[in-house]
């Protein structure tokens, strides 16, 4: 889901300082072992449940958590909520991921974890899930602390019961690790009438369909995995679904979307690039463009044309991002017009989208004598 993560700068480094926690002694035994061919790393202790991890987070300090879903005493994800809110700190859930456990590894995203991998005999072999495992530990610990903990999202207030106006204005926004969080607090709170939205997350094919299916349960917008054809109208948000390239269309008044194969783009399908470049295209300075936290440069580029076509453009700053890759490459081609704290995007998103309906509002007169 992420592009190789690059060595740390120097042997002379301090090495990562990992805790195992997972009730099966032969799992923490092979992950324990795994990490170990790694030099970079050090596992400094395990826990067979989230009470014994408690302990050892509190006495050993370690720099990322590795962390299982189904254990005795209390569940992983109870636990990983817990500690976001107490002890926030770089966690990577390793589970048991089946087709109908994909909502559950969703959920340990939603609670701050940075990434979650299957355990061997799942999705990984022992040497895919090695290789991954190290990769992952990596990135997690060159994440920003001030990023895992997100609160929970209110529930939503009731929302419009019909849809079906086309709307001038598109919201684009693409996001990478973290962006589970990042988008669930974007999206919350976001009106019942907000501009017709699409996103790309990078996410696993058989997990768009049950992230978008946890969103929909929060926001006052309708949220759903998009389909080809799906229409682009005021209250909806369509995420692209994994595995596929999502891209902008636009016939006459009406924005859609299409779901489409191809190659990578950014080493990620869906990519965000593909998203903003055709939303650039379609939509032009009737769109809003917004790239969050993320790994890598996916979305620089197309950010930069949606700007160069007229359209409103941000960025999330650093403080609260969870991995400074993506909004760092838009910031630094001049992509991003502003560069916003995740606390205030969704706001900032409104007050442009306003203002875009006041530069609308003359020419819509004009149309309608």
């Amino acid at each position: 889901m992420n592009p190789t993560v690059p060595d740390l700068p120097s042997a002379a480094a301090p090495r990562i300082r990992v805790l195992v926690v997972d009730d099966s002694a032969v799992v923490r035994n092979m992950l324990c072992r795994e990490l170990a061919k790694d030099p970079q790393i050090e596992v400094i202790g395990t826990a067979p449940d989230p009470y014994l991890a408690r302990d050892k987070i509190v006495t050993l300090n370690p720099d990322v958590l590795t962390l299982d879903v189904e254990m005795p005493r209390m569940d992983g994800i109870t636990f990983l909520r817990r500690l976001m809110q107490l002890h926030p700190m770089p966690v990577i859930v390793v589970s048991s991921l089946t087709a109908q456990g994909s909502r559950t590894a969703v959920e340990a995203l939603a609670a701050g974890a940075v990434d979650v991998l299957g355990k061997p005999g799942t999705a990984y072999s022992v040497e895919n899930l090695s290789a991954d495992l190290i990769e992952k530990v990596k990135l997690a610990a060159r994440t920003h602390p001030t990023a895992w903990a997100v609160p929970a999202p209110s529930p939503r207030a009731p929302r419009a019961t019909s849809l079906g106006t086309t709307t001038e204005r598109v919201l684009a926004i693409g996001a990478s690790t973290g962006g589970v969080q990042a988008l669930t607090r974007v999206l919350t709170e976001l009106p019942a009438d907000a501009p017709g939205t699409v996103i790309v997350q990078h996410m696993p094919a058989r997990f768009t369909r049950s992230f978008a299916e946890r969103l929909d349960t929060l926001c006052r917008v309708r949220v759903k995995e998009a389909q080809d054809g799906d229409g682009v109208f005021t209250g909806q948000v369509l995420l692209a679904p994994g595995g596929q390239h999502m891209l902008l269309r636009r016939s006459g008044a009406r924005y859609y979307v299409q779901i489409k194969d191809g190659p990578e783009v950014f080493h990620q399908k869906p990519s965000v690039e593909v998203l903003f470049q055709s939303t650039a295209q379609a939509a032009g300075r009737n769109a809003i463009g917004v790239i969050l936290t993320g790994m890598g440069a996916d979305g620089a580029k197309g950010l930069l044309l949606m700007r160069q076509a007229g359209a409103q453009t941000l960025a999330q700053d650093e403080a609260t991002s969870v991995v400074f890759g993506m909004p760092k490459e838009a910031i630094k081609c001049g992509a991003a017009q502003r560069v916003v704290g995740l606390p205030d995007i969704t706001r900032t998103i409104l007050e442009i989208a306003r203002q875009l309906d006041r530069e609308i509002a003359p020419v819509a007169a004009l149309v309608n004598r």
